[in-house]
């Protein structure tokens, strides 16, 4: 279902991006991790729909912070 409107235009919704393949490798490897440790992003989410994400994507998401500058969260998309 498509939302109403643009979320990704709200200023609570922090930027999200899908990580390209060389990105997720260098990020499992720098971490030592497989794809499935990282938290969960549902495809359906609102904030991602734009991207055209895959189960077993990568999803970067860069937030502003007051006091810490800007920083990087990552989650795997999974259907649901």
């Amino acid at each position: 279902m498509k939302a109403k409107y643009d979320v990704t235009k709200h200023a609570l919704v922090p930027k999200h991006a899908k990580a390209s393949e060389k990105e997720k490798k260098d990020l499992l490897e720098s971490y030592n991790i497989t794809l499935h440790q990282l938290p969960r992003i549902l495809k359906s989410d609102p904030a991602i729909d734009h991207l055209d994400a895959e189960e077993g994507d990568v999803i970067r998401i860069t937030r502003a912070s007051p006091t810490a500058g800007e920083t990087v969260f990552y989650r795997r998309v999974i259907n649901g």
